[in-house]
């Protein structure tokens, strides 16, 4: 598997978790300015994760979604951490966790996956800058 596909398989997952948590915790948040705020970064979410896809399929390949025992893992967790805080401070630092885990990951790729198309760079920096965004955004709601 080439840097491309790599590169590009990274962004669908991260995305991916990125959609699906953000689609749990909706349900669970009752603060009407971080459901909106939730609202905005799922559809950020969706938009790079269908780019990611078009890349992917437009290479000849196939996107890999994250597995089931992923979701599973993710979706307790997220239950478990909110089962006695439900707050939007509480959520808040927990999506601040997720965002600083995600630049980090971010810049690792963008390093091991350096002779990726520009294109794919691109699209992985627009996911970098989207994470650091939401980040900033966050502290908003501590």
């Amino acid at each position: 598997m080439n840097d491309d596909v790599k590169l590009l398989n990274f962004i669908y997952q991260n995305s991916q978790m990125g959609v699906e948590t953000i689609d749990q915790l909706e349900k669970i948040v009752e603060d009407k300015d971080f459901k909106r705020y939730l609202k905005e970064k799922y559809e950020g979410y969706c938009k790079i994760h269908k780019d990611a896809k078009e890349k992917l399929n437009s290479h000849g390949y196939d996107e890999k979604g994250i597995s089931s025992f992923e979701k599973l893992r993710t979706y307790l967790m997220i239950n478990m951490q909110t089962l006695t805080d439900k707050s939007t401070t509480h959520i808040a630092e927990m999506m601040m966790i997720g965002s600083t885990m995600g630049i980090v990951s971010a810049i690792r790729n963008l390093n091991d996956y350096s002779n990726a198309d520009n294109d794919i760079i691109k699209l992985m920096e627009t996911l970098k800058a989207f994470e650091e965004k939401s980040y900033h955004d966050l502290q908003v709601f501590i």
